[in-house]
């Protein structure tokens, strides 16, 4: 709270305006659980995520409540922070799965279980087609956006099985043999989302927004089998969330 006041005195000063806001909705989380393209995997692997986020508005100056000297810039971009938290529960879906299997490769992997927790802290620059003025003087307005950026994400998974201790011939399969990890860690990703504000109020907007994230490790969800043998589990962990947002205009 003592550095966002500090930032709101001093970035007034130079011609910005400060918008504050929360943003919820559904993760669905990437990873080597499950089988690839399938709905099943997509469904069944979704969490939640929660956030709080602060833009900078350039085309609004607070100290003297008037619009900044119109530039491109200043009516179509607006500087996004970000701390948010996502947790996902985990686990295999699939015709590797199905009922009708009865492999011990098949028990193993319906035993396994896992979760991953992870908060990000980051920054976008998000594109506005449209004017932001004429949406900030027009309550009703709609004000599609598209945004990239980048976070650094501090994760904590957490990977086990109902079978007993991994890493047995009993409770795990061979592909995940030392490829599970409970430890956390720390991971960059880049961000880039898709979405519109609506103008509800004078001093405040609803937000919908198509977030994609990609993390530059594939250790995120605790699983991470050989590459070079599991070709299908190669890709990093990644993961999309629906945010549903309001913001408040600061003056």
């Amino acid at each position: 709270m003592l550095l966002f006041a500090f930032a709101n005195s001093t970035f007034a000063q130079f011609g910005f305006s400060h918008e504050i806001g929360a943003i919820v909705g559904p993760v669905a989380f990437q990873s080597d659980y499950g089988q690839r393209y399938d709905f099943a995997t997509n469904a069944g692997n979704t969490g939640y995520g929660i956030g709080i986020i602060h833009y900078l508005n350039f085309s609004y100056r607070a100290e003297c409540n008037c619009y900044t000297p119109e530039t491109y810039f200043n009516d179509h971009f607006k500087l996004r922070s970000e701390l948010s938290y996502n947790k996902t529960e985990l686990q295999h879906f699939g015709k590797w799965v199905d009922k009708s299997r009865t492999s011990l490769f098949a028990d193993q992997l319906r035993a396994m279980r896992g979760s991953t927790a992870v908060t990000n802290v980051g920054m976008q620059l998000e594109f506005f087609p449209l004017s932001i003025r004429d949406f900030s003087s027009t309550i009703g307005a709609w004000a599609p956006f598209i945004s990239m950026g980048g976070q650094f994400s501090f994760y904590d998974p957490e990977v086990y099985s109902t079978l007993g201790p991994l890493n047995t011939p009993i409770s795990t399969p061979i592909k995940y043999y030392d490829a599970t990890t409970n430890q956390g860690g720390t991971v960059w990703s880049i961000v880039g989302s898709i979405g519109t504000r609506y103008k509800l109020t004078e001093l405040s907007d609803l937000m919908i927004d198509l977030r994609w994230q990609y993390y530059f490790s594939n250790w995120v969800d605790g699983l991470n089998p050989d590459p070079a043998v599991y070709i299908e589990n190669r890709a990093n962990d990644w993961n999309v969330w629906l945010n549903f947002g309001y913001i408040y205009y600061l003056q």
